[in-house]
């Protein structure tokens, strides 16, 4: 066993308890409603709080008020199975190429604002999904949540995964804080580790990701 060894507790799923592994954890959460699940670094921990129950360990996800109006809630999930649910969904927007970008992590289930930046000038949308996602394991690591998140770029997924980039954007005047930026992500994934699930979105049966701008 190495140090870094994880232990998931499933207290809502297809069959709660605990599990050595994400994809057995996984296999209990993906497509369950209401999910309820979290990581420990030691079995015992793991253990006591499945006794315990979710309340003691797990924060209460994201809500909206009840009469939040119409138009702020998220495009409808339709097709094919469904997200994991708490979790966090990232995008990027950019109006150009390099142009104009800024990214947004939301909550998946109620389309809540978490987090937002720019924009930037002279940036490019996979630079974009890059930073959106290092964000979001940076908010779950403040927060201390350990949800899943939904990125529709592979491209981001890639750069996170290898903490590097493989931009052809060339540094200037105008995106120099988007390059401080970029730096400090890279700065984080190499000094922070995560075990936080990183998924791809599907987009052919789940329609756009929450966190789109809607600029299409």
């Amino acid at each position: 066993m190495t140090s870094n060894q994880k232990f998931y507790t499933v207290w809502k799923g297809k069959k709660p308890g605990v599990y050595t592994k994400w994809n057995e954890c996984k296999a209990q959460v993906e497509g369950f409603e209401g999910a309820k699940y979290k990581s420990f670094s030691s079995r015992a921990e793991a253990e006591k709080a499945f006794t315990d129950g979710h309340e003691l360990h797990i924060k209460s996800s994201f809500t909206t008020k009840k009469n939040t109006p119409e138009k702020n809630l998220p495009p409808k999930i339709t097709g094919k199975g469904k997200p994991i649910l708490p979790s966090i969904s990232v995008d990027a927007a950019c109006s150009g190429n390099p142009g104009i970008m800024e990214y947004q992590g939301v909550d998946t289930a109620s389309g809540k604002r978490l987090f937002h930046q720019g924009p930037f000038k002279n940036g490019t949308n996979n630079l974009g999904e890059f930073l959106a996602l290092v964000h979001a394991l940076a908010y779950m690591q403040k927060h201390q949540l350990n949800l899943p998140i939904y990125t529709d770029s592979k491209t981001a997924r890639a750069w996170v995964r290898d903490k590097k980039i493989k931009t052809t954007l060339a540094k200037n005047t105008a995106n120099a804080p988007l390059f401080e930026l970029v730096e400090r992500a890279l700065q984080w994934l190499q000094t922070y580790s995560y075990n936080t699930p990183i998924l791809t979105w599907d987009t052919p049966n789940w329609g756009e990701i929450p966190a789109d701008f809607g600029r299409k």
